[in-house]
């Protein structure tokens, strides 16, 4: 599967962004998808995920409330509004996939894209 993220950049402390996903994956709707993000110095990190059908999202507790995931397969997409964003947002962002359940565990998700950076500014 393979997976093209975009919609990265260089934004200042408040602002939004928003993130998308793109694949030509012809089964695009049976994989659960999200995104997990990886700041300078520090482990990849999982951010938010949505089931199959976006009937079920679920997100990490720093983002949690500014940050929104979505999915539109008609479109083989998905996408992350980000709003608020702070400095500590900082990081290189990243689309996944999974066949079953995404797990939060980045060693155990089946597939990656490329990743987008992110950089927030004070």
């Amino acid at each position: 599967v393979q997976l093209q993220a975009s919609g990265g950049g260089l934004v200042q402390a408040g602002v939004s962004l928003r993130l998308s996903c793109v694949t030509s994956e012809q089964t695009f709707k049976t994989y659960e998808m999200g995104w997990f993000r990886q700041a300078p110095g520090k482990a990849r990190e999982f951010v938010a995920s949505i089931t199959r059908n976006g009937g079920a999202v679920g997100y990490t507790d720093s983002v949690k409330g500014r940050f929104t995931i979505s999915r539109d397969n008609a479109k083989n997409a998905i996408y992350l509004q980000m709003n608020s964003l702070k400095p500590e947002d900082t990081a290189v962002y990243y689309c996944v996939a999974n066949r079953r359940v995404l797990p939060r565990d980045n060693n155990l998700v089946d597939y990656w894209g490329q990743g987008t950076l992110v950089t927030v500014s004070s």
